[in-house]
């Protein structure tokens, strides 16, 4: 079998599908990309959170700034507030910002921050990025070419809307072929890979990779590959969401980051919008039951927003875990196929695009290398889906609350080995790219840095003392000053450019 991998079809639209779409054709454009899309089975949806990684992403593909935020009614992430994860006191409170901390070695910048800058919480010391966040500020100006910014920064954006424009782009612009149809089954080749998917409508479409994009239902990967799923709900409890969208009133300020706040069995997300905020309920039904889930919900949405009016909640209930293998013969799942784990910290969006730069910058010329492709991204994702576990359980081990659901969540039975391993290894010595030294780490060392001392976990001793790094937290004070005096607020920008996308936003 030395057949060239000429022909890509794609199961399943939403945001997984259309990236996977856009992303291969933009850069195969010698391939037949073609996206099969069952046109009354409505995507999830909920995810509003990006990485840093979006602003590639869509560069590749050919989407302006402005058109995408415009487009998506979209909004700038700096990172995550945690608000109530410690203790749950009134002035618990911390961030994981994206930009990180000064160059130099994290024992020296602990040293100077414990010296000189102990009563600023660890992200207000390393980065200006948190005091940009306090002011509600954007990243950029808008005079600034595209995706480029005075600090790190992502999206927030409607997943809907943002859907609508990747097909558009992938459509009209990069030659993806679209089919509405429903895929029933597949029909398999002599050697066990798939010659064709089955649709309804339309009879067979053949291909040589099939990329599964069909979400929890995992029609290829799971129906059709049988890979098997590994469940992590016994590190990771919480199966429920309720996801509501409350609009908000013109002028309001618009947030810089994604507010993660603790409640007594779960947490509860707010995302802000030009037009609205997403706000959800994360929870663990062994815990909360559903009714009281709507409650701590609306109560939130209450104290946030007074004044806003009673919105409907729609219910998710989903399961924690991932495939065992993502690559099974000519069939690559991507996106909910391949595993979900509650989104915390954002992570659903960032692995689509890992798994498609993965796919794109080693893709496979000939049918006949692709056990070898295969097995190579198993073993890269099976790394990332156990490091993302241990990350969002790092958020849970570190708590000091003491309703059950959070002294279940410290029970050092649900605590991986690898990260009781980590954690006992950080009394020593801060979190560094030893312990993660694989090539874009979904979660580096720094962003373990940020909820280690953010949460109030002890700093090592014998820590040395750094001259440079003390200066560098001087300048970072400065620094933040400075941009705020620069810098649009978020609501400027924004209504700037839906009112006139070729208008520079004026401080």
């Amino acid at each position: 079998m030395t057949n060239a991998v000429e022909r890509v079809v794609i199961v399943g639209g939403g945001t997984g599908g259309w990236l996977a779409a856009a992303r291969i054709a933009a850069a195969r454009p010698a391939l037949t990309v073609t996206l099969i899309e069952a046109p009354d089975i409505p995507t999830i949806g909920v995810g509003e959170g990006t990485w840093p990684t979006m602003r590639a992403t869509l560069a590749a593909i050919g989407i302006g700034e402005g058109e995408f935020l415009a487009a998506c009614d979209g909004s700038f992430k700096q990172g995550s507030r945690f608000d109530g994860w410690v203790n749950g006191a009134a002035d618990d409170r911390y961030y994981h910002p994206f930009t990180p901390p000064p160059a130099v070695p994290a024992k020296q910048l602990l040293a100077a921050w414990a010296a000189a800058a102990a009563d600023e919480p660890f992200a207000a010391a390393m980065t200006p990025q948190a005091h940009l966040c306090d002011l509600d500020l954007a990243p950029r100006q808008r005079a600034m070419p595209d995706y480029q910014g005075a600090a790190n920064y992502a999206y927030h954006l409607d997943a809907g809307k943002f859907a609508a424009l990747l097909a558009a782009q992938a459509t009209r612009r990069l030659g993806v072929v679209h089919i509405a149809g429903h895929v029933t089954g597949a029909r398999r080749a002599d050697d066990g890979d798939i010659a064709a998917v089955l649709t309804r409508e339309h009879g067979e479409i053949a291909g040589d990779l099939f990329i599964d994009c069909t979400g929890h239902a995992a029609l290829l990967i799971g129906g059709e590959c049988s890979a098997e799923w590994i469940d992590r709900s016994d590190i990771l409890f919480n199966d429920r969401a309720l996801a509501a969208q409350v609009p908000v009133a013109p002028g309001s300020p618009v947030a810089s980051q994604t507010i993660s706040t603790a409640h007594a069995a779960g947490w509860i997300w707010d995302i802000g919008l030009p037009g609205r905020r997403g706000i959800g309920c994360v929870y663990a039904s062994r815990f909360l039951d559903d009714d009281a889930a709507e409650a701590t919900l609306r109560a939130y949405i209450a104290r946030v927003l007074p004044d806003a009016p009673a919105v409907p909640v729609r219910r998710l209930a989903f399961p924690t875990g991932h495939r065992a293998r993502f690559w099974h013969g000519n069939c690559l799942a991507v996106g909910l196929s391949a595993g979900f784990i509650e989104p915390l910290e954002a992570s659903a969006i960032v692995l689509i695009e890992l798994s498609l730069n993965a796919l794109i910058d080693n893709f496979p010329a000939r049918r006949a290398a692709m056990p070898i492709h295969a097995e190579r991204f198993n073993a890269l994702f099976r790394y990332r889906w156990d490091r993302i576990v241990e990350f969002l359980k790092l958020h849970y081990a570190l708590s000091r609350r003491e309703e059950p659901y959070w002294r279940a969540q410290r029970d050092p039975a649900t605590v991986p080995p690898r990260l009781a391993a980590m954690l006992a290894l950080w009394r020593d010595q801060p979190p560094s790219t030893w312990d993660f030294p694989q090539v874009d780490e979904i979660f580096s060392a720094e962003s373990h840095q940020y909820i280690l001392y953010g949460m109030g976990h002890a700093l090592p001793a014998g820590l040395p003392a750094g001259d440079k790094a003390a200066a560098l937290l001087a300048q970072n004070r400065q620094r933040a000053r400075a941009l705020a005096a620069a810098l649009p607020r978020n609501r400027d920008y924004l209504d700037a450019l839906h009112a006139d996308p070729g208008v520079a936003v004026a401080r």
